[in-house]
């Protein structure tokens, strides 16, 4: 039963866009679109190479823009947003974990790749396992997981505003999203008085219709932790540290998306850099991002953190929950008039890029390793129409999905995403790990391990899918594997379940050749990876190994910056 403890009349609705923010996103958006031309035509991008990893020639800047950019699309601005308003402050540990994760990936997984001179993961998969069969099923999960996570989670977050034809530039957008979000994260605080003020003011965010007999409706006593209990946490710090290391080391160090923009590099000393800008990137969403999002339950309580059914119906559309809409709710909230106009175009360009980068990178994925397969004597300007054809369905796919993403964990978008990638990429993190540095793990291992894990992980997904958690006020009927069983904690099962069975596999068959170990570990690494520098030029290898002590330096400092912030936030 509900319960009013409001003295206030209706919500009356906020503000409308004026006509200088509708001319302020015309004129953005015929700007983007003419710089999106412009670089088409400007750049190779008629040959399979210049097309999936331009050229080979990204610098460090632009390398660790493109990573930051291609993780940071408005789907995850909202999503961030909302976990922020529903749960505080340790969501952000999804975003500083990535540093340890991406300099593995520049010192580890990167020399590995480029000594293994692949293009796709999948690929790189076969090579060391040999046969077909791992690397279509990598392929088809690459792509399957695209589907219900990334591409679903932007078209859903970017609403109406998703014109998938247009080409959008990853690094404006980005630039100027962070910039205008600093504003109006300046302006949130000064309406609560300032962070010393967002602890108190968060945990009074009760909205004024509450379901009666329950506590769903009060912010968590734990908001300001990063580290949480582990067994009544929402977010549980053993959850954080050893499921979120394996999810993290799947999406940053095995997917396809991210990956390529490493192997666009022009050598690995640009490689390193790129992963670190990019991890300092990483640390920005705590304080632009998730914190606003708090500020905006603090600010909007009745609509961002509504209980009751009729309430969020109202304020959002869907009666789970509207933590979702702390966000857009700050911009049209907060911001003036033209500001306004600007943070949604370019909240809509960084949606482009992000779908764009996915785009990109799954039709390399369905060209590569499947159109290939399917016609092994498909020339490359066929391979090129099959790969600008293929976003097609997968756009198609995506938005008959949005449904169920809306109604998904509690309607909080960030967390339906980790749910599910928590259920399917452990399996692939557990091969990929040990093809690295077990020369023993074999092809018959390998796809045993997936299959186990796949079978139990797809469980627990359709079980997901099957038992929702319960509105507020109704009692958890769900299978205990749900109701018990965080989903980080069933990663890191999933992860030493999948490992086993490689191992066993492995162990129980003959060992893999030697043509499937050299060039493709990292105890048989090759010796001339590309460093920049011709052969025989001692001042450019000089300079070459500067930079490489350079890389190392900031990646230590890096990691004490990251384990102070960590620490502060306890």
């Amino acid at each position: 039963m509900a319960a009013d403890n409001s003295t206030s009349g209706p919500h009356a609705p906020g503000p409308q866009l004026s006509v200088v923010d509708i001319t302020i996103i015309t004129v953005y958006f015929a700007l983007n679109v003419a710089v999106g031309i412009w670089s088409s035509c400007r750049a190779s991008r008629n040959t399979v190479s210049g097309y999936f990893l331009a050229g080979r020639d990204m610098t460090w800047g632009l390398m660790g823009a493109s990573l930051f950019a291609s993780s940071e699309g408005s789907g995850l601005f909202i999503g961030l947003a909302g976990s922020g308003a529903a749960g505080g402050l340790a969501v952000a540990g999804f975003e500083w974990h990535a540093t340890y994760v991406l300099l593995a990936l520049a010192w580890v997984f990167v020399p590995i790749y480029i000594s293994s001179e692949i293009v796709t993961m999948p690929e790189y998969i076969q090579k060391r396992y040999g046969g077909q069969r791992i690397r279509m099923y990598l392929s088809v999960l690459s792509l399957l997981l695209s589907v219900f996570t990334k591409i679903s989670m932007d078209l859903y977050a970017g609403a109406l505003f998703v014109h998938i034809c247009l080409g959008w530039s990853f690094y404006l957008s980005t630039i100027l999203t962070l910039t205008i979000t600093a504003l109006y994260t300046i302006a949130a605080f000064e309406q609560i008085g300032g962070y010393e003020q967002l602890a108190a003011a968060y945990a009074r965010a009760v909205p004024s219709r509450i379901i009666s007999n329950t506590t769903c409706h009060m912010p968590r006593a734990d908001a300001m932790h990063m580290f949480r209990d582990p067994y009544t946490g929402d977010l549980p710090w053993t959850g954080m540290t050893f499921g979120l290391t394996i999810m993290a080391t799947w999406y940053w160090c095995t997917d396809q998306v991210i990956v390529q923009r490493s192997l666009s590099a022009r050598d690995l000393n640009h490689a390193k850099g790129g992963s670190i800008l990019a991890s300092y990137l990483k640390m920005l969403p705590m304080g632009l991002i998730i914190m606003p999002g708090m500020i905006s339950r603090v600010l909007f309580p009745d609509d961002v953190g509504c209980v009751v059914p009729s309430e969020c119906l109202r304020a959002c559309g869907t009666e789970i929950g509207c933590s979702n809409i702390a966000y857009p709710k700050l911009v049209v909230e907060l911001m003036p008039t033209g500001l306004r106009g600007l943070m949604i175009a370019v909240m809509m360009a960084a949606l482009m890029s992000s779908l764009t980068s996915i785009f990109n990178s799954s039709s390399t994925l369905f060209t590569m390793d499947i159109w290939k397969w399917l016609r092994p004597g498909a020339g490359e300007r066929e391979l090129l129409l099959v790969g600008r054809l293929v976003t097609t369905v997968l756009v198609g796919v995506s938005v008959a999905w949005i449904p169920v993403v809306q109604g998904s964990n509690g309607g909080q978008l960030f967390i339906y995403m980790q749910s599910v990638t928590s259920s399917l990429a452990p399996p692939v993190t557990a091969v990929f790990v040990l093809g690295v540095f077990w020369r023993r793990a074999n092809e018959q291992g390998a796809f045993w391990g997936l299959m186990a894990g796949l079978a139990v992980g797809a469980t627990r997904l359709v079980l997901e899918f099957l038992h929702p958690a319960p509105p507020c006020g109704h009692p958890d009927q769900r299978p205990a594997i749900l109701r018990s069983v965080h989903y980080l904690h069933f990663a890191v099962a999933l992860f030493v379940l999948s490992g086993a069975a490689v191992v066993a596999g492995s162990l129980l068959t003959p060992p893999p050749q030697g043509v499937q170990i050299e060039n493709l570990t990292w105890w048989t690494l090759a010796q001339d990876l590309p460093s920049g520098a011709k052969t025989g030029d001692h001042r450019a290898s000089q300079k070459h190994a500067f930079w490489a002590r350079v890389c190392g330096f900031n990646a230590i400092l890096l990691m004490c910056v990251n384990i102070f912030f960590y620490a502060y936030f306890a």
